[in-house]
């Protein structure tokens, strides 16, 4: 996603300054091919950049690239001003916490949450979601249009962690649609009815939904290339699971959801795409046949 990302806003002729992985293969590769540096430490990519736009996996990395002893993007002398741009999907009290540590450094920080892939990544149509100051917001809106295709799928939020809430939102009823096509296509399998007049009429009825187009074909034919893997649809449910727990709200077909790309896990298949969840679902697969 970040190198995508970094691929666009160049062709945009933004300056992309420096690059940074923890596979120093991979931020070497990208850089050469943009033309800039790779950098050896987080503080050095605060040292060369005015806004920094980060893409992890989950809250421990978030806060290990904010507040880690030996390194991390705040231990840079050039704070002051920098603009730090969050892509991952975190609990919104990570968001909340991280633009504390950067507000006290003289930075600001924003979350931009994504609910798209890599492919729109590279093409600049991510939909974003952005939570923090609105000022911030402004100051860089160039930047956020150029990956939203021209800001048509940009949405201001609100303050840190609201953009958080919303995409914990979107990813719990995605997962909970993929998880309901994986049943209805596994169901219809077992009966011996043609996937594909199935999915057609779903696609004309009330069970049509996004994810019947992204993921439907790919279950019946065993496509699981990740775009969007389980674990990482493990780990969102789990977040809205968080949010609905602290709110006190009963969120059954989320804890079933969550129950089984948790399996996934258990059964080391987390690597694969959601859609691999109809892995659980059509009879005699569970994994077995699939490549590694």
């Amino acid at each position: 996603m970040g190198a995508n990302m970094a691929r666009r806003l160049q062709e945009c002729g933004h300056k992309v300054s420096t690059v940074y992985d923890i596979r120093k293969e991979t931020a070497s590769g990208l850089a050469k091919e943009l033309g800039c540096t790779a950098s050896d430490t987080l503080a050095g990519i605060t040292d060369a950049s005015d806004v920094v736009i980060t893409v992890v996996t989950d809250d421990k990395s978030m806060s290990d690239i904010y507040s880690g002893k030996k390194d991390n993007l705040l231990k840079s002398k050039k704070t002051k001003g920098t603009i730090f741009v969050n892509c991952a999907t975190i609990s919104p009290k990570v968001h909340v916490d991280t633009q504390k540590k950067c507000q006290k450094k003289g930075a600001d920080s924003l979350e931009a949450c994504m609910a798209s892939s890599i492919p729109q990544a590279r093409s600049g149509t991510l939909y974003l979601m952005i939570g923090g100051d609105k000022k911030t917001f402004n100051r860089i809106k160039k930047i956020l249009n150029d990956l939203s295709d021209g800001g048509k799928l940009l949405s201001y939020i609100g303050e840190a962690g609201r953009a958080a809430q919303v995409k914990a939102l979107v990813n719990m009823v995605m997962n909970i649609n993929t998880a309901g096509l994986s049943e209805g296509l596994g169901l219809a399998n077992a009966l011996g009815l043609d996937l594909k007049m199935v999915m057609k009429i779903f696609s004309q009825t009330g069970a049509n939904s996004r994810v019947l187009q992204t993921d439907g074909e790919d279950m019946e034919i065993r496509d699981h290339d990740c775009y969007f893997s389980a674990a990482h649809a493990a780990k969102d449910s789990g977040i809205a699971l968080a949010l609905g727990k602290s709110k006190k709200v009963n969120l059954p077909l989320a804890t079933a959801t969550l129950g089984q790309y948790n399996k996934m896990v258990k059964m080391k298949l987390g690597h694969l795409d959601k859609s691999g969840v109809a892995e659980l679902t059509f009879k005699g697969r569970g994994g077995k046949g699939l490549k590694k």
